[in-house]
């Protein structure tokens, strides 16, 4: 079975733009292939988080993912610093990273340019560490977005280049995967896909008032003036949503509205809104049942972390063989 391998930074909590990206196929994933999935502690020191917000952020992305689906029976589900073997590995493929390289990385320039007092080492080799998360499983797929394209194609490079260096066909290159087309969640503010950082999002721990006012201050405009006339991005941004959400009657309903011109958009938002509350309600009662059973939250990782490090170590005794350490 082909290996696959999924890192999850602890930067927040998931919002349905993740919920019907990056979820569902690891959802789908973890029924056809043998994956790895971590939260990536390590990765988010780059930025200097404070210890607290650390473990809390980890705990959260944890609950969060298995609220949704993602099975540990099914799959590895750890956190990155409880498999100390990538970091050995990291450190022999920084050995044979070079600074030309790593500096023309453009999101390495993008962070040192948004944050120019603490352009760090992590950051410099955030593509080395990314690699060494991924080959250290062997994986042969890795589900990335396009914005990872570029470490996809270094993680490529290194294991390539221990492959000629070492004269060894250990690692092989692995490839950038969509196991499905992704549903584009438009945010509330008109434009644009949602996110954390646009303040866009509705999130699937959000309670319903907030999912209330959230919703009825989505940008609007004022209505059709013809009839079958194209819906502007803001329009077509709402009937998305409540495409996405609501029943296809409910669907059809408000688009007959708005083509006919007697569409009235507060009573569109407040369907929407409590159609939302109903799809995220059963995810956000799981997510507080898993994050307040913390010893079911141990267990889980625990046991991701033994699978984990059991694949890890049976790669690292390869390598460092062939390196030639005892």
């Amino acid at each position: 079975m082909e290996i696959v391998v999924s890192g999850i930074r602890p930067t927040g909590n998931l919002h349905l733009g993740n919920y019907f990206g990056a979820v569902k196929n690891f959802l789908q994933m973890q029924n056809e292939y043998n994956c790895f999935f971590f939260i990536a502690d390590w990765h988010s020191l780059t930025t200097h988080p404070k210890p607290n917000d650390l473990s809390a952020n980890v705990s959260k992305i944890m609950a969060e993912y298995l609220a949704c689906g993602l099975d540990p029976d099914k799959a590895a589900i750890y956190v990155q610093s409880d498999v100390k073997e990538i970091l050995e590995l990291y450190l022999y493929l920084n050995m044979n990273a070079y600074l030309g390289e790593l500096q023309r990385v453009t999101s390495f320039k993008d962070k040192a340019r948004k944050q120019p007092d603490n352009v760090n080492a992590g950051l410099l080799t955030y593509p080395t560490l990314m690699a060494a998360d991924i080959i250290i499983h062997k994986a042969q797929k890795v589900p990335v977005g396009r914005d990872q394209e570029q470490n996809m194609e270094i993680t490529r490079r290194f294991a390539r280049r221990f492959n000629m260096i070492y004269e060894t066909d250990l690692f092989p290159e692995p490839e950038s995967y969509t196991p499905a087309e992704s549903v584009k969640v438009p945010g509330l503010d008109g434009s644009g896909k949602m996110g954390k950082s646009e303040g866009n999002a509705i999130y699937l721990i959000d309670d319903p008032e907030t999912i209330r006012k959230k919703v009825m201050k989505a940008v609007t405009d004022s209505g059709p003036t013809q009839q079958n006339s194209e819906k502007p991005e803001v329009i077509e941004n709402l009937f998305t949503l409540l495409k996405i959400v609501s029943s296809a009657d409910t669907y059809e309903f408000f688009n007959e509205k708005y083509n006919s011109c007697a569409i009235r958009y507060g009573d569109l938002k407040k369907q929407l809104a409590e159609d939302i509350i109903n799809f995220t309600e059963p995810i956000r009662d799981r997510i507080l049942g898993i994050a307040s059973d913390k010893e079911y939250m141990q267990r889980v990782a625990n046991e991701g972390a033994e699978k984990a490090r059991e694949s890890a170590s049976a790669t690292m005794k390869e390598v460092r063989k062939l390196i030639g350490f005892k």
